[in-house]
């Protein structure tokens, strides 16, 4: 082993999940039972933490307490969406990021995050190594999304498509049980790929009514006027139509769905993501001026992120895997790589973890393959179900108070600079 001693730094970014927590945990108590660590810190609100010198002192939390991290949705050092620029037209926040890991001792920096966070873990191990401090840098994956390249999928993903199925079989039931027609369109997050939309599909598979009758991803372009000859072919044959729609759903010339309606894509965050929203409502509205029906649009927006009551356990179990992995790489003399979930093949469900490179991952996006998509681009095809159905599996056992699950609430310590 290539010994390195000194401290850990783990930091959250991007959007929560509900185990994004168990992935930090997995990485944390790993780093506290090594000899090589003198100390564990977490960057609050990600890498602005470490620009505004706002680091916490993990090593001050009670043990007990950071363990329920393992059932604690969302982020709980904080999160951001901060876009580091290229070092070598402005290396400003690199110097601060440098002085931050100089002053205590970070000898091991890991990112909890999806695409971009693989993209800024990416750039400060390059600037590190050009100015020759040793620190090992690693990504441990997180999103809802489940869209980072090179794994098979990502911690957060199994959670969110278990939401997505359970709530689409009750939001099918509920849209038709009455004697009157109905047209409900629920909008689902999933900007450029449609993992957490096709989820829906497995709300079909103890019962054909339950689920959704029509599915659009972002991977097949939108037709309006497809779109309206979908639901009224269904709306005349059963009644009632329950349609799943992501978000980022484009037509032909690449042009968000969403912005037919509204200007709201052209506001950008950080990383030139178009704000997304407002979809299910717009297309309902539209279904209806054509066909007359009681519609709805329902928007699940921040719901379908941290729904930890219905996390599945398998996911929980995996996220802590890649944490745990993530710090015995870094141990072991490996930097610059994000922890992958590989699936073994065969008909038994087997999951080990993996390494990438993390300019491999930074700013890529995997999708789902056109092949797994109904040739009418409104449909899930059964090797999605194959593919997705292992990784929902199971329910962690949650410790609960008061009838209300228990959730981690860490004091959050202000580090102090360690002695000379």
């Amino acid at each position: 082993m290539n010994t390195l001693a000194g401290s850990v730094l783990i930091g959250q970014s991007g959007g929560p999940t509900s185990v994004i927590n168990a992935s930090a945990l997995g990485c944390i108590e790993t780093a506290m039972a090594s000899a090589n660590v003198t100390k564990v810190y977490g960057a609050a609100h990600g890498i602005k933490g470490i620009l505004d010198d706002k680091i916490y002192d993990l090593t001050m939390e009670d043990p007990d307490e950071l363990s329920l991290m393992r059932f604690t949705p969302s982020s709980v050092l904080g999160t951001c969406r901060y876009k580091l620029a290229d070092f070598l037209s402005d290396d400003t926040d690199y110097k601060q990021i440098l002085h931050i890991f100089t002053k205590y001792n970070i000898r091991y920096f890991f990112y909890n995050g999806g695409n971009d966070s693989m993209d800024t873990c990416s750039k400060i191990s390059s600037y590190l190594a050009l100015h020759n401090y040793e620190c090992r840098v690693m990504g441990i994956p997180k999103t809802i999304d489940n869209d980072l390249a090179c794994t098979d999928h990502c911690p957060g993903y199994g959670s969110a498509a278990k939401y997505i199925a359970t709530t689409l079989m009750e939001v099918g039931r509920d849209a038709k049980v009455y004697d009157t027609g109905s047209i409900t369109v629920v909008e689902i997050m999933g900007r450029n790929a449609g993992w957490l939309t096709a989820a829906s599909a497995l709300a079909r598979l103890q019962d054909k009514d339950s689920g959704p009758d029509l599915i659009y991803l972002p991977e097949v372009p939108f037709d309006m006027a497809d779109f309206l000859t979908d639901v009224s072919r269904v709306y005349n044959r059963q009644g009632d139509v329950l349609v799943a729609v992501s978000e980022g759903i484009k037509d032909k010339n690449n042009t968000f769905i969403s912005s037919y309606f509204t200007d709201s894509t052209k506001e950008k965050d950080a990383f030139g993501h178009s704000k997304m929203g407002g979809l299910a409502s717009n297309l309902a509205a539209f279904a209806n001026s054509k066909l007359k029906a009681k519609v709805r649009g329902i928007e699940l927006s921040l719901l379908q992120r941290c729904a930890a009551h219905l996390a599945s356990a398998t996911d929980a179990e995996e996220a802590y895997l890649a944490g745990k992995a993530a710090f015995e790489a870094a141990e072991s003399g490996i930097t610059d790589k994000m922890i992958t979930l590989m699936r073994e093949p065969g008909s038994v469900y087997i999951c080990k973890t993996g390494l990438a490179d993390l300019a491999d991952v930074a700013n890529a996006e995997k999708k789902i393959p056109r092949k797994w998509i109904n040739e009418a681009g409104n449909g899930i095809l059964q090797p999605f179900i194959e593919y997705s159905l292992p990784l929902i599996q199971g329910e962690p056992d949650r410790p609960m108070k008061n009838g209300l699950p228990r959730f981690a609430c860490l004091k959050r310590i202000q580090a102090s600079v360690p002695a000379e």
